[in-house]
């Protein structure tokens, strides 16, 4: 019983040896399965990126034009660059160029991007007349397509509305 007993012991250790390790299949199946995934996961990484440069410039233009509005809320007119607004902003970063221009009707700030695989940015603040008193509205408008954006237009003295090839994004 004894050389049973041993014998069935090394035939369990030769077996746990031979359990060890991985097949040629097997890591072939991982690879392609992570393949798979990264194959899915790439593209969607990629857009999240240009999403996050792009908040850069919503962020940026939603600023100027709450800083054009408490500017009018001051002065008699619209301020005519970023500096004048005083909100401490960039005229320029990586992603985008602003450009603000002020009268005493309306205001725009423009941001357009400096590569052409960004969506351009504009805003827009104008004075609303509201009976005896005035008010003014903001708009964020997005262009349609990559590229430079169009500036906002003051329509009739009653709403500020986006350009040609722009859409809104934001109205207050």
């Amino acid at each position: 019983m004894k050389t049973e007993f041993k014998a069935k012991f090394l035939q369990h250790i030769n077996k746990r040896r031979q359990d060890q390790g991985f097949t040629l299949i097997e890591l072939l199946v991982v690879i392609i399965i992570i393949g798979i995934l990264s194959a899915i996961a790439l593209p969607a990484f990629l857009s999240q990126a240009n999403k996050a440069k792009q908040s850069e410039a919503k962020q940026y233009v939603s600023s100027i034009n709450k800083g054009q509005q408490a500017y009018y809320a001051e002065n008699p007119s619209f301020g005519s660059t970023v500096e004048s607004l005083g909100l401490g902003l960039k005229t320029s970063t990586t992603n985008y160029v602003y450009n603000v221009t002020g009268t005493t009707e309306a205001a725009t700030a423009l941001a357009s991007p400096v590569t052409k695989t960004l969506k351009g940015y504009a805003g827009g603040v104008g004075l609303i007349k509201a009976g005896e008193a005035n008010t003014t509205q903001s708009i964020l408008c997005e262009t349609v397509a990559f590229g430079d954006p169009t500036a906002p237009t003051l329509t009739a003295v009653t709403e500020v509305t986006c350009g040609a090839n722009t859409m809104t994004q934001v109205t207050k």
